[in-house]
């Protein structure tokens, strides 16, 4: 598979996730209704149904556009750079997050994609950095120029926003980078990178010659 191909298949996933998000809110808006009660509400056994259907829930289309946006580009690099982690890292970040809202944040609904957005960042982020590889600090440092703003969301600046989804989802993507560091790409040796090691050998053989006792 050619990479334009690859490319093109990997757009196709993040599509149809963004295609469900963007259905829910019709729905809702169609029958004018809110279904801000499907997301997490910590500490209620109601508001588990959000850990799966938060990320679905939007306030308004501008909150849908912005989390829509960044989740297309993030699960598309997942899926290009790491297709074998691609989909465990998405559930594990998805579902763990929700749990740790449940568990940890303030008593009120927390709805959106926002803290996929922030693990999916996360992990590519950190697991680019463990791994130590060009191509995936490459992609380390795209993040960080697209999304380095994301770090003031953790922080409670607004009552309106849900930093706990952010912190939380955050975290999810360290620990998911932590845990799969051995798995998926692993850090490619260079040519050049061969020939220092074979040249830094070949000192250590000549250095370690025995040498003839001076008594000799």
């Amino acid at each position: 598979m050619n990479d334009f191909k690859r490319i093109k298949y990997c757009t196709i996933p993040p599509f149809l996730l963004v295609l469900v998000m963007l259905l829910f809110k019709l729905v809702e808006i169609s029958g004018g209704s809110s279904f801000h009660e499907l997301g997490v509400y910590p500490r209620h056994l109601k508001g588990l149904y959000g850990v799966v259907l938060a990320v679905f829930i939007h306030s308004d289309f501008n909150h849908l556009a912005s989390n829509s946006l960044s989740l297309f580009i993030l699960f598309t690099c997942l899926l290009y750079f790491y297709k074998d982690l691609s989909y465990r890292v998405l559930i594990f970040v998805w579902l763990v997050s929700g749990v740790m809202v449940w568990i940890g944040a303030r008593p009120s609904y927390h709805i959106g994609a926002s803290g996929v957005v922030y693990g999916l960042a996360s992990f590519l982020f950190f697991s680019g950095v463990i791994r130590r590889d060009i191509r995936l600090m490459a992609v380390s440092l795209l993040v960080v120029f697209l999304y380095g703003g994301l770090i003031w969301g953790v922080f409670p600046i607004s009552p309106r926003i849900s930093w706990e989804y952010h912190l939380f989802g955050g975290l999810c993507g360290l620990i998911a980078a932590i845990i799969y560091r051995n798995r998926g790409p692993q850090r490619i040796v260079w040519s050049w990178e061969q020939e220092s090691d074979d040249s830094s050998d070949e000192f250590t053989e000549s250095s370690s010659e025995i040498l003839p006792n001076e008594n000799d």
